[in-house]
């Protein structure tokens, strides 16, 4: 009876993380995203959200313990790349690995790699789990992933509730823990932070659009990764911080579109004139 009761509420949890989001409330550059309003939810997903805090800076100074058991830094993880932050807990049967398939699914889209373009930091906000959990998540995963050198730069970590704590408010992770089904209730999302450990994205759902992801870092990086490409498309699209996703910008893309017309007709114009020798002007003669 446990049982179905435990796979009941994680199926549930599943179904309202995969309904597209909505804003509940917005105030200045904070957009509050909650499963569904609060008047409708069970009592167990009362506090379950996601407050977005773009450009606020998470406490580097934090203390965890990776895979391996040894005590490490937050920002240890920062500083050179940007950072995908995936806060999840390793016990969970149902939503946690349906965020992390799609990581992968959106990461093998891309030629981005962990370690050299960016890094993965995925935390446990459960207390009690344990390093070893960890290194079995991440040995899991990185079967699933199969990507040279992704075991460098995916780091898998555990805390205690007050580093857990500051990191999840910091970034406006909002869980609970439901005693009844002995599970975590919490929003799926996952947040692109720059080099120096600011919020620059978040992207909700179990699934992320690889375009999304790719322009989130690239944006995140200061575009120090990506091409000349790259920096003409995201002058066409633009993040939007309600929806999570990067839509087209039309005044971008017509004036794109517009400067690539001229730039056609010259070039056709240019090469009419060179090859037509009627056309070009033919110096006055004198007498």
């Amino acid at each position: 009876m446990r049982r179905r009761l435990q796979f009941a509420g994680s199926a549930l949890l599943l179904v309202l993380a995969m309904a597209a989001p909505a804003p509940a409330q917005m105030k200045g550059d904070i957009v509050k995203w909650n499963i569904p309003p609060s008047s409708d939810r069970l009592p167990t997903l009362k506090n379950v959200g996601v407050d977005q805090r773009l450009d606020q800076q998470v406490p580097l100074d934090l203390q965890f313990r990776d895979e391996t058991g040894k005590p490490v830094r937050l920002g240890g993880y920062f500083g050179k790349r940007p950072v995908i932050l995936n806060l999840a807990y390793y016990g969970c049967t149902m939503l946690c690995g349906e965020v992390q398939s799609g990581i992968i699914g959106s990461l093998r889209a891309l030629q981005f790699n962990p370690s050299t373009d960016f890094d993965i930091v995925t935390v446990s906000f459960d207390p009690k789990e344990t390093p070893e959990q960890a290194a079995e998540k991440k040995k899991s995963l990185l079967l699933r992933y199969h990507r040279p050198g992704a075991e460098q730069g995916w780091h898998f970590l555990t805390g205690d509730q007050r580093n857990i704590e500051a990191l999840t408010k910091s970034v406006g992770f909002d869980y609970q823990y439901d005693p009844a089904l002995n599970q975590w209730a919490h929003a799926a999302a996952i947040m692109v932070l720059t080099p120096q450990g600011k919020i620059s994205k978040y992207f909700y759902g179990v699934e992320f659009a690889p375009k999304d992801l790719r322009f989130g870092l690239i944006e995140a990086s200061e575009n120090k990764i990506g091409t000349v490409v790259d920096q003409l498309l995201l002058y066409c699209y633009h993040y939007n911080p309600a929806t999570g996703k990067y839509g087209a910008v039309i005044m971008n893309v017509l004036r794109l579109a517009g400067a690539a017309t001229v730039l056609i007709l010259g070039g056709f114009v240019l090469i009419m004139f060179r090859r037509d020798p009627s056309l070009q002007t033919r110096p006055a003669r004198i007498g």
